[in-house]
């Protein structure tokens, strides 16, 4: 006989079952415990080490025409743009922050490598270089990897089509075998001229054709079905220009390529040196500025691209700061995170940081074991690529999106475009800024003013926030108030989220002259009140309380209660004849039931407490004290100040 089966209780729990789970491929794998990003070896345990060594060589071929067509728009050797990008793989690629984000040179920051170049010497750029890394290390320690997310979303669009805008533009007069005039507005002015430049001989046609025939190459590549497509298009047009640039009669410009190590620089006392030039520390906070926030939002970008570990940004700035200390320290270009290897990193199914250091590695291999293949490469190939990078930074598309998701912010985006196309790329960016904190400012004062007429008063009602810039709305709104010509005036400003000091002034200048004037009774409500009641003016009592007397009679204020009443109470009749007590009416002993506010009960028990010293007989009116006990009421109302939610007794 089997015993029957217990009933379990209803407030028991319900017995667990737990099975075995098997972390998915990029997050932490076992063995690193929580709170510590992984090392190479334990990522390595959830990925295949053939997908990591593919995806190297991917970037590898992303890179290499990259690297180099950004040190020559940059104004330097060919070799140093390599020395970066091995050092974003080999040093920035083995510490932590973002584990697929792929560093090099970047076309970001070409035309500024060429100002500072041109202004102080390649000697010089090591050394500014390496001071951007010591402040980017410095801002890492401090934990201010975070700042730069605080920056406008288009305040950093404008920046990078600001980038971009330039940057097509001069690499098109390299594109057909050209020099570029000079600033950014010289070489927009003297497109015309290019044209007829590079229609004027049979080799500057060749290699313009050369070169409008790479960046439509860059456009139309990934369309291009089968699995072709996934060669990077820079690659496929290199190797169509160096066959182009291999036939006989054909006369265009090629890279130069020195020795790797012979180009490497120490920079020394001289260089430090140039460190007390005001104009070099400016060039040094440039750099550490917009490398800084190109490479954090470059992992923001990332991030959405794939499911893998975040990025911890005071750690990728950290690796970005040793990063371009050692590129200065080896007279190499500034470095930052890239989109365009960063994502061919993750579309190559990459999930360690395995894929991005090995792509260094093939990149000094082939400098090291092919550098007369370098020598090979049509320049207007690589200007090619370079005016395609620049259409990328400048995403037109974006600027029609933006104007229909939010036109201040597109009209932020567009001043800061063309602020750095007609100064420089810091003074622009602080432009842009400046018009972010405008646009920002201007919607958190938006104030809104509605006037009305109660018997023989004259309402103003303010409610959002007012700032300075909404001065002329609040003299308008006050001067409206005024001309009016009622006897009585209320001011409510206790629905105001802020109110600053100018404001606040005006405001207090106008109560002040109306009660100065003796014929106008004024009534201030302020925000700010404790318990959310709001704070009355002393100066004047509340209109239509019947008080005699001089108008701006100094009364005391009631002081406020320590607790008010949860919210949503009403104020209900105990018995037929009994009302509850509201501000500005008369006691007729009518049952009603309203809602008020503490703030309003104190005022009109002010105006109360006046009628009785004044003497003024209120038939209507309750006359005793609540505050005071009473007899005669069995003790109904207590020595305590009563609330807004309290029943008084009608008449007799």
């Amino acid at each position: 006989m089997t015993s029957p089966t217990r009933k379990r209780a209803r407030h028991a729990r319900p017995p667990t079952r737990t099975f075995p789970t098997r972390p998915a491929a990029g997050h932490r794998p076992a063995g690193g415990p929580a709170g510590r990003r992984p090392t190479l070896a334990e990522e390595l345990r959830g990925a295949s080490l053939v997908t990591e060594i593919v995806a190297s060589f991917v970037v590898f071929l992303v890179a290499l025409p990259l690297c180099i067509g950004v040190a020559v728009a940059s104004g330097a050797p060919a070799e140093l743009g390599i020395v970066s990008g091995v050092v974003g793989g080999l040093v920035v690629g083995l510490m932590r922050g973002s584990t697929l984000q792929v560093s090099g040179p970047a076309a970001g920051l070409a035309a500024l490598v060429a100002e500072a170049g041109a202004a102080h010497g390649l000697a010089t750029l090591g050394v500014i270089v390496l001071a951007t890394g010591i402040l980017q290390i410095a801002l890492a320690l401090i934990k201010l990897g975070r700042m730069f997310q605080a920056i406008s979303v288009a305040v950093v669009q404008g920046m990078l089509a600001g980038i971009g805008l330039p940057l097509m533009i001069s690499q098109s007069y390299v594109l057909a075998d050209s020099k570029a005039p000079g600033t950014p507005v010289e070489n927009a002015l003297g497109l015309p001229g290019l044209v007829t430049t590079a229609l004027s001989t049979t080799d500057a046609l060749i290699a313009t054709a050369l070169g409008l025939a790479t960046v439509a190459l860059c456009f139309v590549w990934k369309k291009v079905p089968g699995p072709v497509a996934k060669v990077p298009a820079p690659l496929v047009a290199v190797a169509v220009g160096m066959v182009v640039a291999a036939l006989p009669g054909v006369r265009i410009d090629t890279l130069r390529v020195g020795d790797l190590a012979a180009s490497v620089h120490f920079p020394g006392a001289a260089e430090f040196a140039s460190l007390a030039d005001p104009a070099v520390m400016a060039t040094v906070l440039t750099f550490t500025v917009i490398a800084s926030a190109e490479s954090l939002f470059t992992a923001a970008a990332v991030d959405r691209m794939h499911t893998g570990p975040r990025t911890r940004y005071n750690s990728e700035l950290l690796s970005q700061g040793v990063g371009n200390t050692v590129c200065g320290s080896l007279g190499a270009l500034p470095m930052t995170a890239v989109v365009a290897r960063s994502s061919a990193n993750v579309q190559a199914g990459a999930r360690t940081r395995l894929s991005r250091t090995l792509h260094g590695l093939w990149l000094l291999g082939f400098a090291l074991l092919l550098p007369g293949l370098l020598a090979l490469i049509p320049i207007t190939v690589l200007a090619g690529v370079l005016v395609h990078s620049g259409f990328k930074l400048l995403a037109p598309e974006q600027f029609p999106r933006l104007w229909k998701q939010d036109k201040g912010e597109a009209v932020v985006m567009v001043v800061t475009t063309f602020a750095i196309f007609g100064t420089a790329l810091l003074e622009g960016v602080l432009i842009g800024l400046a018009a972010g904190v405008v646009l920002a400012v201007l919607r958190m004062s938006r104030t809104t003013v509605r006037h009305s007429t109660d018997g023989d008063t004259a309402k103003l009602t303010m409610t959002g926030s007012a700032t300075f810039i909404r001065l002329p709305q609040l003299l308008d709104a006050l001067d409206a108030v005024a001309a009016a010509g009622s006897p009585r005036i209320r001011l409510d400003l206790t629905a105001m989220t802020h109110l600053d000091h100018a404001c606040r002034t005006q405001i207090d200048e106008f109560v002040a002259q109306q009660r100065r004037s003796g014929t106008v009774r004024v009534e201030l409500l302020l925000p700010g009140g404790p318990n959310g009641a709001p704070a009355v003016k002393p100066g004047g009592p509340p209109p239509g309380n019947g008080v005699p007397g001089a108008a701006g009679e100094e009364l005391p204020d009631l002081p406020y209660r320590a607790e008010r009443p949860a919210p949503g109470r009403r104020a209900t009749p105990s018995r037929p004849g009994v009302e509850p007590f509201a501000p500005e009416r008369e006691f007729t002993g009518t049952a009603t039931t309203a809602e008020f506010d503490v703030g309003e009960w104190e005022q009109a028990y002010v105006g109360e407490a006046a009628r009785r010293e004044a003497g003024t007989p209120q038939e209507a009116s309750h006359h005793r004290d609540p505050r005071r006990s009473d007899p005669a009421g069995g003790g109904r109302h207590d020595a305590r100040a009563p609330g807004p939610y309290d029943v008084f007794d009608g008449p007799g």
